[in-house]
């Protein structure tokens, strides 16, 4: 079994990077090279869609920032977890629960649905 918790508190911490050679770096050491990430308003194949996926988050939403909401669950190699985003103001502007497969301790796919979403976002 992976450990579910420090997985989870990697993946936060590669969202939440806005260097771009830290973030970089967090994905080579987490994300599998070929590891895909959808949910319903975007999709990425592979370490380097993914990482500009997230800076694309980054630009639209600036000064936000992840935090993981509630425990982290897991099994084998599969873990769920749920995650807010938003401004120091308000924190959980944005949630959403993400379920993902680890592959040799890295993440190989992450498959994420949308909790709550404010219709201005």
């Amino acid at each position: 079994m992976t450990d579910a918790a420090y997985i989870a508190d990697r993946y936060i911490a590669v969202w939440n990077e806005t260097d771009l050679v830290r973030r970089n770096a967090l994905l080579a050491d987490g994300w599998c090279e070929d590891a895909t990430y959808v949910d319903p308003l975007m999709r990425g194949d592979g370490r380097d869609r993914i990482g500009a996926l997230i800076a694309g988050v980054h630009e639209r939403f600036p000064g936000f920032r992840f935090t993981l909401d509630g425990c982290v669950d897991g099994y084998g190699d599969k873990i769920r977890f749920s995650w807010a985003l938003g401004p120091e103001a308000e924190p959980d502007m944005i949630k959403g629960t993400d379920f993902a497969e680890i592959e040799d301790g890295r993440l190989k796919s992450v498959i994420g649905f949308l909790d709550k979403v404010p219709a201005n976002a």
